[in-house]
């Protein structure tokens, strides 16, 4: 009996010594993510941080496990499916004190006090650089400490519109002071980038990439090369538009190259948003049916740059339906155009893979951004009436 006394305090006193163990270092971890001790001299407030006071050695081991029991979080991003890049600046002489909670705040990283514990352990919590820095919620918190570590990138902001056709990006990229208009043309033209989605093209169809330069805002390195300026753009628009999206596309039965070209068409089309997946299934069932698209934007894309307006997208006056010899002209020409006449969005590409379910065959524009949609041509002619 005695000798099962004797063994049950063992156990017993082991466990206390676990226990103390564990309060003693849970206690030194929380002092130094507080960066100092408990103060205890004469006048001080019980329990308030004053000046770090553990050794220095003893303060990178209780980091280092702190870290170490959080290991998957330092190497997991705050959003994955976020990329979006925030703008984020830190103020010369900031801390992790005051950048985590604000990191934190913008959904840029998920606990501060671990971003402080990094940069501690590194020993660069005072070399954190000052600047501005383009930040994503799907950068890990280690890659966004290794960033702020080394300093900012200057960038150059450039946004491209939904529905501008090729010439008109390289003209904005060239105003950026990113280049020169030609090359960005001339690149543009070429049609040996490996790209998958941009081998399903017809060898009869046009060279270049109509239709591929993701419209966004781009936040582009100072210096950067055009070629990889190009190049971001197509890994943005690979980006974007998802496995999913391209699945739904290939559903409506046609090649996804030609989903794009239907698409670009929809985004010159529609000007109200909610109007996009009925204006995408007017096109569809056109093109099922055998009739011609009718679409004043392809028009509008074939007439090219008008030196008198200045512009690259004037309105199709109603005898340019006829006059304007191209096979970009869908009142002269059946099927699709050869080739996209812009850059679609993200929306108006989700509008072809998702169309709107509805019997309509006809729209007219109602003279203020919207349609009237029609499923007879009678229908379709009083509405003309009506509206034009």
């Amino acid at each position: 009996m005695a000798d099962r006394f004797r063994a049950v305090l063992r156990v017993g006193l082991f466990l206390v010594a676990i226990l103390a163990i564990v309060v003693i270092a849970g206690t030194g971890i929380r002092l130094v993510l507080g960066g100092g001790t408990m103060a205890t001299h004469s006048g001080a407030v019980p329990g308030r941080l004053e000046g770090p006071t553990l050794p220095n050695s003893l303060t990178r081991i209780l980091l280092g496990i702190y870290l170490s029991l959080h290991q998957a979080e330092i190497e997991q991003a705050a959003n994955p499916e976020d990329t979006r890049l925030l703008s984020f600046g830190v103020a010369p002489g900031e801390t992790a004190a005051t950048i985590g909670p604000r990191l934190e705040q913008m959904g840029l990283i998920r606990n501060s006090n671990l971003f402080s514990a990094l940069v501690r352990y590194r020993g660069v919590d005072s070399s954190l650089e000052a600047g501005d820095y383009q930040l994503s919620p799907s950068m890990t918190l280690d890659e966004i400490v290794t960033e702020l570590q080394h300093g900012r990138v200057r960038t150059v902001t450039v946004t491209i519109p939904e529905g501008w056709r090729v010439e008109q990006i390289a003209t904005r990229l060239a105003e950026a002071g990113l280049g020169e208009e030609e090359e960005f043309l001339a690149l543009i033209r070429r049609h040996d980038y490996p790209y998958p989605w941009l081998q399903d093209r017809p060898e009869s169809g046009p060279d270049g990439l109509e239709g591929f330069l993701f419209p966004d805002t781009y936040h582009v390195p100072v210096g950067a090369k055009p070629a990889s300026i190009i190049d971001m753009m197509l890994r943005n628009f690979d980006r974007r538009v998802t496995p999913e999206l391209r699945e739904a596309l290939t559903r409506t039965g046609m090649p996804f190259y030609e989903a794009i070209v239907l698409a670009s068409i929809v985004e010159r089309e529609a000007v109200v948003a909610e109007e996009r997946p009925t204006i995408a299934a007017v096109f569809l069932a056109r093109l099922e049916r055998g009739m011609y698209l009718q679409a004043d934007p392809t028009v509008s894309y074939a007439k090219g740059f008008d030196a008198e307006a200045k512009a690259w997208w004037t309105p199709m006056l109603a005898e340019e339906s006829q006059s304007i010899e191209s096979r970009y002209n869908t009142f002269l020409y059946g099927g699709l155009t050869p080739g996209p006449i812009c850059s679609p969005g993200l929306a108006s590409i989700a509008a072809v893979g998702h169309p709107a379910q509805t019997e309509y065959l006809y729209f007219v524009s109602k003279g203020d951004g919207s349609h009237a949609f029609a499923v007879t041509f009678d229908e379709h002619v009083a509405n003309v009436q009506k509206y034009q």
